[in-house]
């Protein structure tokens, strides 16, 4: 299988065929997870996991993909650590990064440093997330549970509930979502973080169906209600995020009789009880799993071909 780019930024640069590409190599990856001896496709390559901005499961599951395809990993953590912090800028700091690996993973604060870093990177890059912008691996292990809980991604009615100003993940998998047909969208979100103008347009020129309100009930009479935290590290006004953090929370009782899939990005902050964790319908931690796989098929796609 081959893909159609080099570098990966964004999910509106993915077509159908990438998409399903991708899906179907991340499913071949249960697999490889599962055999007890060592997978070595990737022996030898390297792994530059550049992480400036605080990162678990995204981290986590890039480095275990690598170690999983006979990988090896070498890391950057935190801005303090890095010649960044000394005034180097993402251009250079490319450079030299691509002289010591084969792939770069990197998540950073500021939006567009992934556009920034493809112009100069010697070697594949993936962007981990750039601050409010992109998160395409997440997209793609967002669109994977989704068809793995729902057995298909056409013609679902698909909510997308919390901070849907600032939330990257669900800016990347609307876009991705663009790619199938006959979905519905309800968007439920405090007024002060409606979608932003940039994907509720681009769901216009899809044709793509959607209705905004700040009716939490609504998000539990569809097929997928997509969690998300209220991101602290969005606001400037302290207040403001008190004010807005704990809005819309999710009770087991709320989802009686529902058969709606609760997915969520994580980590939670109170958005969702834990006495939800147990039910059939909560998928989050099974949607933790599948970014492993799905970061397992984009690496191999990307650097083994």
């Amino acid at each position: 299988m081959s893909l159609s780019f080099r570098h990966l930024t964004s999910t509106r640069q993915l077509s159908r065929a990438d998409t399903d590409a991708i899906l179907k190599h991340a499913y071949e990856m249960e697999g490889v997870v599962k055999n007890p001896k060592q997978d070595e496709r990737l022996k030898g390559k390297v792994l530059a996991a550049l992480f400036y901005e605080p990162s678990t499961r995204t981290r986590l599951s890039f480095e275990t993909a690598m170690l999983r395809l006979g990988g090896s990993v070498i890391t950057a953590d935190g801005f303090q650590f890095s010649s960044l912090y000394k005034g180097e800028t993402i251009e250079d700091t490319m450079m030299m990064v691509g002289q010591y690996a084969d792939i770069i993973a990197m998540r950073h604060p500021e939006q567009g440093s992934a556009d920034r870093a493809i112009t100069v990177c010697p070697v594949p890059f993936i962007n981990a997330g750039d601050g409010p912008g992109q998160h395409p691996t997440q997209a793609l292990l967002d669109l994977l549970t989704i068809q793995k809980e729902r057995g298909k991604i056409d013609g679902l009615h698909i909510a997308m509930v919390g901070d849907l100003r600032f939330g990257r993940t669900v800016h990347s998998l609307t876009y991705l979502l663009g790619l199938f047909n006959n979905l519905r969208f309800t968007l439920v979100s405090p007024k002060e973080l409606k979608m932003p103008e940039k994907v509720t347009s681009f769901m216009k020129e899809k044709g793509m169906q959607f209705e905004e309100t700040t009716d939490f009930a609504a998000a539990l009479d569809c097929d997928v209600a997509y969690m998300t935290r209220i991101q602290q590290e969005r606001f400037t006004d302290r207040s403001e995020y008190e004010r807005l953090k704990l809005v819309y929370v999710l009770r087991a009782d709320q989802l009686k009789g529902k058969n709606v899939t609760i997915l969520h990005p994580l980590p939670r902050v109170g958005e969702i009880e834990t006495d939800v964790d147990a039910l059939p319908n909560a998928a989050y931690f099974r949607q933790a799993k599948n970014g492993l796989l799905m970061r397992m098929a984009v690496i191999d796609l990307m650097v083994g071909g």
